[in-house]
């Protein structure tokens, strides 16, 4: 679907990705299922939804290989701090991402670090 015809559906399916993304803290599947929502409808977005769909696939790939880490690190026990701070993390540029969303803006900073 393009977003010239119908910019409200791809508000709405950037919108549903980031609560995917918080959603996943209880059923893990579903970050996977929005970061492949985001792939799908990346190209057809407008420029500023893009970056929005930027944002959502950069988090997700950092947020993966940062548990993987915390995970490693859990046998030294800084692992469960270190994954707790993960999931702020991205509970934060969820809740940034979607205050963007809301106000009609592209993310600022889409492929980087911070919120």
């Amino acid at each position: 679907m393009n977003s010239e015809t119908s910019p409200q559906g791809d508000i709405s399916t950037v919108r549903l990705i980031y609560i995917l993304y918080l959603v996943s803290f209880i059923a893990g599947i579903t970050a996977i299922i929005g970061v492949v929502m985001a792939y799908v409808n990346k190209d057809d977005a407008s420029e500023w939804l893009q970056s929005h769909y930027q944002f959502i696939i950069h988090t997700f790939w950092k947020a993966l290989v940062m548990a993987l880490i915390s995970g490693v690190l859990m046998m030294v026990f800084i692992g469960f701090i270190t994954i707790i701070l993960v999931i702020l993390w991205v509970i934060v540029r969820c809740v940034k991402g979607l205050k963007y969303i809301d106000a009609r803006q592209a993310h600022p900073d889409p492929t980087g670090w911070g919120f």
